[in-house]
């Protein structure tokens, strides 16, 4: 029979720090909602970081900075898909989409972009 639960729970291993394909899935995440933006907004297409660079520095960065990561990365993949729901449901009910909300959602979404840059690579 399959079980999914260990039977002896302290024999679990304990759960790892997130790993970097994780911290660059989120990344990803939010430059895709960037991108979905982006054309209500009239603004530029975002370019994707260097993800060579943030996995170089995910690997030196010290627990805190991941903690510190995770969370604010999670606040901005909530942020976003708040947004983005917004905005859906406004085109979705026929009303047009205000560039000024686009804009004000996709250049919150730059400066998360860059400061969780920052915050692995300090």
């Amino acid at each position: 029979m399959l079980h999914l639960i260990p039977e002896n729970p302290s024999a679990a291993p304990a759960a790892p720090a997130e790993s970097c394909p994780e911290a660059a899935a989120r990344l990803a995440s939010i430059r895709h909602a960037l991108r979905m933006v982006e054309p209500f907004a009239g603004g530029p297409a975002s370019d994707a970081e260097d993800d060579d660079q943030i996995a170089d520095a995910w690997e030196q960065a010290s627990d805190a900075q991941k903690r510190c990561f995770a969370l604010r990365s999670e606040r901005t993949v909530c942020a976003a898909t708040a947004g983005l729901e917004a905005l859906l449901a406004a085109r979705g009910e026929c009303r047009e989409v205000s560039p000024d909300a686009a804009r004000v959602i996709a250049e919150e979404l730059r400066s998360s972009l860059a400061e969780l840059s920052r915050l692995v690579r300090a």
